[in-house]
């Protein structure tokens, strides 16, 4: 069995990642890679991030699941540009070679990952509390349908943006369904014990509870800490929240610890459970980073 080391979010900080793989003593014959998602974006490198995953999983070396800027960027090359920012990095992407091949491959990669012999699980952002993992994997798989069909760009372009979808239930169908999916398995952090969920906040929980018990919005919490959350006996590993920090909890473990904004790159080795960082520089603005997802 391979090593697996999984990896928090990239957000185009390549040079990190290199220092990263040096450190843990990546070796492609008997290691694999699991990226938690936001490969690109905001960081200076995002062409060349993409590249090399995009490399080490078609040689059978890694492996990575769909994050919310991974979508930007589907939408933005399916001609859906009202969402730019001007902390995007996403133009090298777009004008290189070889975009239109990262961008079918990238496509086609899944919403959750389960490791074959090791209790574990990697999602970009969570799994609603009341998901089963048979349901979410059945979930995943549905949303997972029109990002590799033909007309995928449709889609992407006229279907899949929205906040409107954040109630869950069985009965949801068409695209408010598909909607609610990927926004679960690619935006979340904080929700209801139904699933409803909240994308206006984004900080640490001690900050943003003492805000929503002010708003008097009682019954929003991390995804992760409900009781009686349907997969608490299953190992979960997401990225996407880099203001939680490092958070091993909840028979969950955050691996997205703000490489972006100076924090840290982790690789959590799995068969060990051990975390392995390195320090890195801010790449961000300090103006934009009070807008961070």
């Amino acid at each position: 069995m391979k090593n697996t080391y999984i990896i928090g979010d990239l957000q185009g900080c390549f040079d990190e990642l290199q220092q990263l793989l040096q450190v843990i003593e990546y070796r492609p014959e008997q290691d694999e890679l699991w990226f938690v998602g936001d490969l690109i974006n905001r960081g200076p490198q995002s062409l060349e991030c993409l590249r090399f995953v995009k490399e080490q999983c078609k040689a059978g070396h890694a492996k990575t699941v769909l994050g919310n800027h991974d979508f930007h960027l589907l939408a933005v090359y399916a001609g859906l540009d009202r969402f730019l920012s001007e902390s995007d990095t996403l133009e090298p992407i777009l004008r290189a070679d070889d975009c239109d091949a990262l961008v079918d491959w990238l496509r086609q990669q899944p919403l959750l990952i389960q490791h074959p012999q090791l209790d574990a699980v990697m999602v970009h952002a969570g799994i609603p509390p009341q998901w089963s993992l048979s349901q979410a994997k059945a979930y995943a798989a549905e949303a997972e349908q029109p990002l590799r069909a033909d007309n995928w760009q449709t889609f992407v372009r006229d279907e899949l943006f929205g906040n409107d979808d954040k109630k869950w239930t069985p009965k949801l169908s068409g695209w408010p369904r598909i909607r609610y999916i990927i926004n679960a398995f690619a935006r979340m952090r904080y929700c209801d014990q139904n699933g409803t969920l909240d994308f206006k906040l984004k900080g640490n929980p001690a900050h943003d509870l003492a805000r929503l018990a002010e708003k008097k919005r009682q019954g929003f919490q991390p995804w992760y800490t409900f009781g009686d959350r349907a997969t608490r006996d299953t190992q979960i590993f997401f990225g996407h929240w880099s203001t939680l920090g490092p958070l091993d909890g909840f028979n969950v473990h955050a691996t997205d610890t703000g490489c972006l904004w100076g924090g840290q790159l982790t690789a959590y080795h799995l068969q060990s459970n051990r975390r392995i960082c390195i320090e890195c520089t801010q790449k961000l603005a300090p103006k934009l980073a009070k807008n961070q997802t």
